[in-house]
């Protein structure tokens, strides 16, 4: 089958297209100039979000993909936009979501599609949302775009998953090995979904033209849950580090620090997120999410370590860290050290 990956060299999106081409797919990605492609992968190189869209038209004249997927779009305009650029350019258009839609706290536990899409504190999330609505609404229209939505849920390749000083910073890993202490939001007792992108990958490919997924909603996640100070932990051991120093800061504290921090802990990680993947396994019988969090974090950090610029340590952050240890400690007798 012929792909188009909208993306395709980011944290999630490149182990999708490893498993693509290694499935003997064709694979075109579009990504900015300048940004390294995959070998095997055909580019199409302009920058979506910002590249003015005749021009884009013109680059995908004479193309037509048995499966696009966007990685990177986050709006209802871009999904507006794609629909204009893609409808009669493929079969099947993949619109990568997030679980951050879902709404917390909530009564359906474990979470499925079915749990009502609701997040007042995260921007983010009511976006993607808002994206997901405009595929519903012109689903019956009669040159509708055949569509399926995917949301995952803290997915990890090449991004480290502590909430502060984590993802593309690895301010949080240098921290804890240089043996300074590091905050958990909450008391880290909550559980949390972990899955690896070459996990995703998989049930991802299931999904490409697949009957049991045209104008239908999946999330794909693994069935690995841990708590947040397990995550840390763990973290530190595939870093070498055997004992953390772990202080445990209230959520509402942490954003009256920092609001920007608002959506990511009290709109989403605040919130035990244990997922059922019911209808997934359904649609795709094969899927089994096989790389546990000791094997697949371990692999994360020695991709850092190999360039010395991922894993340079942010000043800022270390900063911002020490400045939040600092207030909280004046505000209480003794910073638990855990």
């Amino acid at each position: 089958m012929r792909f188009l990956f909208i993306g395709g060299t980011g944290n999630i999106s490149t182990a999708c297209s490893k498993f693509a081409l290694a499935q003997d797919h064709e694979l075109w990605l579009m990504h900015r100039p300048g940004r390294p492609g995959i070998d095997g992968a055909h580019d199409l190189c302009c920058d979506i979000n910002n590249d003015d869209e005749a021009d884009i038209v013109q680059k995908l004249r004479g193309h037509y993909f048995d499966v696009v997927v966007q990685f990177i779009g986050f709006t209802p305009a871009d999904v507006e936009r794609d629909m204009r650029l893609f409808r009669g350019r493929c079969d099947q258009y993949i619109f990568i979501s997030s679980a951050s839609a879902y709404a917390k706290p909530t009564r359906y536990e474990p979470t499925t599609e079915r749990t009502p899409l609701d997040n007042p504190r995260w921007q983010y999330s009511r976006d993607k949302i808002a994206a997901e609505q405009v595929l519903h609404d012109q689903a019956d229209e009669p040159n509708g775009l055949t569509y399926t939505i995917v949301r995952p849920s803290h997915t990890y390749d090449s991004v480290i998953l502590i909430p502060i000083g984590g993802w593309t910073d690895f301010t949080a890993v240098d921290r804890m090995r240089r043996g300074q202490p590091m905050i958990v939001p909450g008391d880290g007792t909550t559980l949390w979904t972990i899955t690896h992108a070459e996990d995703f990958a998989q049930g991802l490919a299931g999904l490409f033209k697949n009957t049991q997924a045209i104008n239908e909603d999946f999330q794909i996640t693994s069935d690995e849950a841990l708590t947040w100070n397990e995550i840390y932990r763990l973290t530190a051991e595939a870093a070498g580090v055997l004992d953390p120093k772990l202080v445990h800061i209230a959520s509402d504290l942490l954003v009256a620090w920092n609001p920007d921090w608002e959506g990511t802990l009290l709109g989403d990680k605040s919130h035990t997120a244990l997922f059922d993947n019911t209808k997934l396994k359904t649609a795709v019988p094969d899927f089994e999410a096989k790389i546990p969090f000791t094997e697949g974090i371990k692999k994360t950090i020695e991709w850092f370590d190999a360039d010395p610029a991922r894993s340079a340590p942010s000043a800022e952050t270390n900063t911002q860290i020490d400045q939040i240890l600092e207030a909280y400690a004046n505000m209480s007798a003794k910073a638990p050290l855990r």
